[in-house]
């Protein structure tokens, strides 16, 4: 081949492969992952996969080429899977894919290292290798280099493995029993480190500990210093932390030594210790003992030159001697302090001599001795008390505050602190002065003895002064007072008693000791003011006191009965929950059980008491007799026993008269249609039947006359339906109950309206039109073979008559309150077809104006309201017929203003929905359809007319509907 031809074919080589889409480079990845994180690192045993992944060519058919050439087996496969790595498989793997006759190029080298698993490392945390049992250790499993992998470990402690698969093997409050030699290795995948070296430790039990006393005095005196140290024998390297208790109390300090200096008395005691490292603490040491004592305490006495000294008081003007006395000093040579409450006194012997006391030497004398530098504490302070003779106290005995004629008692004079003493005493009044020297006065009193007592008493040359006033007053004999807490036994239970002389005081400060008689009979003696009995009979008691015992009145008698386990009931016949005034009604007492007579008691809080038999009859009830009522009976045999009080039964009584209220549905029929009529009576209660009645007009007397309806008398039932119902009527009905009857008045009547115009009377208007302006002339005429007639208004609930009625023609000057519902009545009782008719009213106008619109807004304002009164000048009606309108006669409705009849540009509405949209002169039905029915309005110039509804009556034929520009 010549060099021109290799030469085109190197140039169309070049531009074909140059105009070729690049194939995408090849990526070579490791398995497990682990592998790809830690930079390739694996063990030898352990299986790895090396796979070539061509991103954007996994649908495509490759071959592989692996670099080093021994993964080329085969060689196509995507992954070369090496079971149990060794060192020699280590290095750097690439690849490339074919895929027809094109290549891509070589992948990244990546570099897998083999390694020889990694020898472990066995640490203790804490690093102590001396723990103590209770403490916890952590021994910890550490293999260097292989922190990213999933590692499982194998524990042993000796040559037994401890069954833990984690790094750490924890053990929490070590025993004995926990000491050894620790080691652990790992696995990953199915490849093991070698076991790591020992780590050994040992629990043993913690030293106890030793307190000593630096000096090593047991006894110590107040003021010294001394240092108390505990020591752990064996543990001196651990950090301690140190508790110490005085006996069983804790003193509050952690450090190995506790010094006291200037010690006291207080620091005495058993000195313990015990240390803690961690959370383990050793057991508490011995106890050693510390004695602190002060140098003697003094004492002081006193002493009188000629009398004997009780409690440090002495008389005034005698000799004392106050003496300080040393004990267990008295060799050495003292030098003495004296004071006198806070305030030192000249003298320095033990001796310190008063010759003729007075108040000014009284007080509390103390003293302390000195020896060299250092001296005693001040001795206790001795009191010396210097008294002139002390006022005397009148008391009685018994101290009762009350006393009553023919009680004994003691008036008594007493001389507090000088019980020793000899005292001679005199009394006010003077008749107390038999014998003069007693202290103490007996007398069994009356009312004359009433007065105020005092005394004074004499010992040698000294008078007291005069006690204080006591008062005795003596009153007339008392009389006791008997309380029962319920008059009868309940079965099964008991009545308490009270019995009291002075209801303001209690029978424990009195002195009260009571007696019970049951039917004159002594029942029972008690210090208790209260009994419970079970029996009936009649009971009273009287207090006694003092010895010989003093008594009191008899009370009046209690009488007590016991209840009987038939249980009277209250009836109301009829039971209603309401009566009405002048009604009948019984309320009834019944005790069931048995063939008894009874008497019977009511109870009630109504104003009108019922007689003691066992019915009460109420014929004509008023409000008088409302009230709660309750009875009970009493054995004719044994008035003693009677029964519990029944349940209270309420009876009510209303003074207003009930009354009944009618409803009607429908109010507007169709010819033929049945009408349904409720009656209730206001605040509904039972019993009631009801009557039915059918108005009928009576022009002479403004009002209306009842004509019973068909089987409309006394129906339990409270509804009433007529079938068949064509015309205009009025109804009223009544309700009665009880016997004798009791009626109420009749309903207002209510009416059903009928717009049918072929009755005997008819109602005609003029304009005939249902909507009109204000201020219209309009008439209504009845029509018929009659010579009387009224026309009637049914508006806003109310009941009228026409106030301008010209023989059968009515005539209206219409205003808003003209709205309603009309029709006739003759004189010999017919009603018309009835009409609607509807007044437009001015209508007031609201709406939104925006202020940005405008270039003159106040600034901060941005919208206003502004109202519109419209007058009904402005405001449309809807002309359209009073009467209903035939099926298939043809009938035409218009807009009108007051100002103009006759309107274009005018919308209608059928039931709220526009019926066509755009504007008509007037709408016109060609043949009228029962689906023309419904409520109409219209609309002009955006404002509305009031809607009427249009009836229709007769055959359904197709209707047509034309508008006229």
């Amino acid at each position: 081949m010549s060099d021109e031809v290799l030469f085109i074919i190197l140039v169309l080589s070049t531009v074909i492969c140059g105009n070729a889409e690049a194939l995408p480079k090849p990526t070579v990845t490791l398995q497990p992952s682990w592998t790809q994180i830690y930079r390739g690192v694996i063990y030898s045993g352990e299986t790895v996969t090396v796979r070539c992944e061509i991103q954007g060519g996994e649908g495509a058919q490759w071959t592989y080429e692996w670099s080093p050439a021994k993964l080329n087996t085969p060689p196509t496969s995507n992954e070369y899977t090496i079971s149990s790595v060794s060192e020699s498989d280590g290095g750097g793997y690439s690849c490339r894919g074919t895929r027809g006759s094109s290549w891509t190029e070589w992948s990244d080298v990546i570099t897998l290292n083999v390694k020889l698993p990694t020898k472990p490392t066995v640490t203790l945390q804490p690093s102590w290798t001396q723990i103590y049992s209770g403490e916890t250790v952590t021994v910890r499993c550490e293999i260097h280099g292989g922190e990213g992998a999933q590692w499982t470990y194998e524990w042993r402690r000796g040559q037994v493995n401890i069954g833990s698969a984690s790094s750490e093997y924890r053990i929490i409050r070590a025993t004995e029993s926990d000491s050894g030699e620790y080691s652990c290795r790992g696995r990953r995948s199915f490849s093991w480190t070698e076991w790591s070296d020992i780590i050994a430790f040992r629990v043993l039990s913690p030293p106890k500990p030793t307190v000593t006393l630096q000096p090593p005095w047991p006894q110590i005196c107040s003021g010294e210093t001394v240092t108390v140290r505990c020591e752990i024998q064996g543990g001196e390297g651990a950090q301690w932390t140190y508790e110490w208790r005085r006996g069983q109390v804790n003193i509050g300090h952690t450090s190995s030594e506790y010094r006291i200096i200037r010690a006291t008395e207080s620091d005495s005691g058993e000195y313990s210790c015990r240390g803690k490292r961690s959370f383990s603490w050793t057991e508490w040491s011995d106890i050693t003992t510390l004695k602190v004592t002060a140098p003697p305490k003094p004492t002081v006495t006193l002493q009188s030159s000629y009398t004997q000294i009780y409690g440090g008081e002495i008389y005034k003007h005698t000799s004392v001697t106050v003496r300080c006395e040393i004990h267990g000093g008295e060799r050495a040579q003292w030098t003495y302090e004296w004071r006198r409450g806070q305030k030192n006194i000249r003298g320095t012997s033990s001796v310190y001599t008063i010759s003729r006391v007075t108040e000014s030497d009284g007080g509390g004398y103390s003293c302390r001795g000195t020896r060299s530098s250092s001296w005693t504490e001040w001795s206790d302070s001795t009191s010396l008390k210097v008294i002139v003779p002390t006022k005397p106290t009148v008391t009685l005995q018994p101290s009762w505050t009350q006393i009553y004629s023919g009680e004994t008692v003691t008036v008594r004079c007493e001389i507090q602190g000088r019980e020793r003493a000899q005292w001679t005493y005199e009394w006010t009044p003077a008749k107390l002065n038999t014998p003069p020297t007693s202290s103490a006065y007996r007398i069994t009193v009356t009312e004359s003895d009433s007065g105020e007592y005092s005394c004074r008493g004499r010992r040698d040359y000294l008078l007291t002064e005069w006690s204080d006033i006591i008062r005795l007053t003596v009153s007339s004999k008392p009389k006791a007072e008997l309380r029962a807490d319920r008059t009868a036994v309940p079965v099964g239970g008991s009545v308490t008693l009270t019995c009291s002389v002075n209801p303001s005081s209690s029978s424990s400060s009195s002195g009260w000791k009571y007696y019970w008689y049951r039917d004159e009979k002594s029942y029972q003696l008690l210090t208790n003011e209260q009994i419970s009995v079970s029996e009936g009979g009649r009971y009273r008691c009287r207090g006694g006191r003092g010895e010989p015992v003093y008594y009191t009145e008899w009370s009046q008698s209690v009488r007590i009965d016991t209840t009987v386990s038939n249980r009277p009931v209250v009836t109301l016949y009829p039971n209603w929950s309401e009566i009405y005034r002048g009604e009948t009604i019984t309320v009834r007492c019944e005790i069931h059980g048995g063939d008894t007579e009874w008497d019977y008691e009511w109870e009630t809080n109504s104003m009108i008491k019922p007689p003691n038999q066992n019915e009460y009859r109420i014929i004509s009830a008023s409000s008088f007799n409302s009230g709660n009522y309750r009875c009970k009976g009493r054995m004719k045999s044994s008035q003693h026993e009677t029964t519990e009080w029944s349940d209270s039964v309420t009876l009510t009584v209303s003074d207003n008269e009930p009354r009944p209220v009618l409803t009607v549905s429908p109010s507007w029929l169709s010819p033929g249609a049945s009408v349904t009529l409720n009656c209730e009576v206001e605040h509904p209660s039972a019993g009631w039947s009801f009557y039915w009645y059918k108005a009928v007009p009576d022009l002479s007397e403004k009002s209306y006359s009842y004509e019973l309806l068909p089987d409309g008398s006394g129906t339990a039932q409270d509804s009433y339906i007529i079938h068949g119902q064509t015309h205009t009527a009025g109804y009223v009905c009544r309700a009665e109950r009880g016997d004798p009857e009791y009626h109420t008045d009749h309903s207002q009547p209510k009416f059903v309206w009928s717009a049918d115009v072929h009755s005997a009377a008819s109602l005609t208007v003029s304009p005939d039109r249902v909507q009109h302006f204000t201020s219209d002339s309009v008439s209504l005429t009845c029509e018929g073979n009659f010579t009387e007639w009224r026309v009637r208004k049914f508006s806003d609930g109310r009941l009228s008559d026409c106030r301008r009625m010209t023989g059968s023609t009515c005539n209206i000057n219409t205003s808003k309150s003209d709205t309603g519902v009309y029709w006739c009545e003759s004189g010999s009782g017919e009603f018309s077809s009835a009409v609607n008719i509807t007044v437009q009213s001015m209508l007031l106008y609201i709406y939104f104006l925006d202020l940005n619109d405008l270039d003159c807004a106040p600034a901060g304002l941005t919208e206003t309201i502004v109202c519109d009164c419209v007058t009904d000048d402005d405001v449309p009606i809807l002309v359209s017929p009073v009467h209903p309108v035939t099926e298939g006669a043809s009938v035409s409705l218009s807009c009108s203003l007051r100002t103009q009849k006759i309107l274009s540009n005018v919308f209608f509405y059928h039931n709220d929905k526009l019926i066509q949209n755009d504007t008509r002169v007037e709408l016109k039905i060609s043949a009228v359809s029962k689906s023309d029915e419904g409520f109409y309005k219209c609309q002009y110039s955006g404002r509305e007319s009031a809607q009427s509804w249009m009836s229709v009556k007769g055959e359904q034929d197709q209707n047509s509907v034309s508008f006229c520009k």
